[in-house]
C-alpha cells in the first residue's frame, strides 16, 4: 500500500478560481445511509487529520441525516478553528415529503435551504454550493437564478451541479458560471464519459467525482456487502444483488492482479484511475476510519501509463457491468431536463 504524499497537491476546479485539494473528503458516511451515525468524537478526529493532512476539501449536503451531516462538520470548524483552512461544499434539493423523496428547486426553497445550511454549519459563506438534484418541474434558470442572487449577496461563493445532463449544464451555465459538477464516475460507471465530461471542460467547469470506489466494492470486493448491516442502503442497490454480484466481482479481481504489480492496494488503483484522468478532477472518496483515509490519499502518488488505463478500462466497460449504479436512477441526470425558462408562472 503506497502511503500519504508528503504534499497533497491542489488544483484550480472551474475556472472561477476556487482553489481546493487535488482529493476531497465525502463525509456521507459519517452520518447515514452505510450503517448508523459514527461517534462524533471519532469523525472529528477524522476531519482534523485529513484538514491537517493536507485534504481540505470537504462535502456534505443537507439531506445526509438529514441535517446532522452538516451539523458535525459545522461543530468540526467550530472546535478546530478550520474554517479558513478548508473549502467547504453543501448542497440543497434533496428532502422527504410525507416520507418520500421530494426534490425541490424553486426560488423560495433554494433560499431557505441556504439560510438554513449556513445556520447549521456556523459559517457566513458557503465556497461550493451544489444543487443536490435537479427539480424536473422548475426550469433550470429558475432555480440558477435565485443561486446567482445569493452569490451577489455574499452567502454562497460558488455555484455547483450534481447529476446534471450536459443540455442542464449548458442551460444553467448560461445564467451564471458553473464551478463545479459532481457525478458519479468511477471504473464502472463511465456513462457520464459520453457527453457530459467533455461538455464540463468546454465550459471550464471542475469535475468532482462520487462513489469512486464502487461504494467500497473495490476495497473490499465482495465481502463488502456479506458484512453489511440490513440498514446500509448499498443492500438495496442493483449491482450487489446476487444476481449481479457474482458477475461483478470480475472487476474487482482485475483490480487485485494489476494491483499487486503496481504495488498499491485495489483501491488505490481504482481512486487513482479517476484521478489520473486530468487536473480538473478532484474526488471525493468517503470514508469513516483514518487508516482507509490514508490509503484513499495515497491514491495521489499512483500513476498510470495510457497503457494502464487502457487496461484497466477494459475492466469496467458498460458492457462488462450488470446492473444500474444506482436503486433510484430518476434522480439521476439521466432525469435532470426541465422544462423552458417560459413555462414558469412564479406565484
Amino acid at each position: 500500500m503506497i502511503s500519504i504524499p508528503a504534499v497533497v497537491p491542489r488544483i484550480k476546479l472551474g475556472s472561477q478560481g476556487l482553489d481546493v485539494s487535488a482529493q476531497g473528503l465525502g463525509c456521507m458516511g459519517m452520518s447515514t445511509f452505510y450503517g448508523s451515525a459514527k461517534p462524533k468524537s471519532d469523525m472529528i478526529q477524522l476531519i482534523h487529520h485529513a484538514v491537517t493532512s493536507g485534504v481540505t476539501f470537504l462535502d456534505t449536503s443537507d439531506f445526509w441525516g438529514p441535517h446532522t451531516n452538516e451539523i458535525l462538520i459545522g461543530q468540526a470548524l467550530k472546535e478546530l478553528e478550520l474554517r479558513g483552512e478548508v473549502e467547504l461544499a453543501t448542497k440543497f434539493g434533496v428532502t422527504t415529503k410525507d416520507g418520500q423523496v421530494e426534490v425541490r428547486g424553486d426560488p423560495c426553497y433554494v433560499r431557505a435551504a441556504c439560510e438554513a445550511s449556513l445556520s447549521r454549519l456556523g459559517v457566513e459563506c458557503i465556497d461550493l454550493y451544489y444543487i443536490h438534484r435537479i427539480d424536473i418541474r422548475v426550469p433550470i434558470e429558475v432555480t440558477m437564478g435565485e443561486l446567482k442572487k445569493l452569490v451577489e449577496e455574499g452567502k454562497i461563493k460558488y455555484i455547483g451541479l450534481s447529476e446534471a445532463s450536459a443540455n442542464t449544464i449548458r442551460r444553467a451555465h448560461a445564467v451564471h458560471p458553473i464551478t463545479a459538477l459532481q457525478i458519479e464516475w468511477s471504473l464502472w460507471c463511465r456513462d457520464v464519459e459520453v457527453d457530459i465530461i467533455s461538455c464540463c471542460r468546454e465550459l471550464g467547469i471542475g469535475i468532482v467525482p462520487y462513489s469512486t470506489l464502487a461504494r467500497g466494492f473495490f476495497a473490499s470486493g465482495p465481502e463488502l456487502i456479506q458484512n453489511l448491516p440490513e440498514a446500509d442502503f448499498r443492500k438495496r442497490m442493483p449491482r450487489f444483488k446476487p444476481e449481479n454480484l457474482e458477475h461483478n466481482k470480475r472487476v474487482y479481481e482485475q483490480l487485485i492482479a494489476v494491483a499487486s504489480r503496481k504495488g498499491c492496494s485495489p483501491a488505490q488503483l481504482a481512486l487513482a484511475w479517476v484521478q489520473n484522468q486530468g487536473n480538473d478532477v478532484s474526488p471525493i472518496p468517503g470514508t469513516t476510519k483514518i487508516e482507509n483515509f490514508n490509503q484513499n490519499v495515497g491514491a495521489l502518488s499512483v500513476k498510470l501509463t495510457k497503457e494502464e488505463m487502457a487496461e484497466l478500462e477494459s475492466f469496467g466497460a458498460a458492457n462488462v457491468v450488470k446492473g444500474d449504479r444506482h436503486g433510484q436512477m430518476t434522480y439521476t441526470w439521466l432525469n435532470s431536463e426541465t422544462p423552458p425558462l417560459s413555462s414558469w408562472r412564479s406565484e
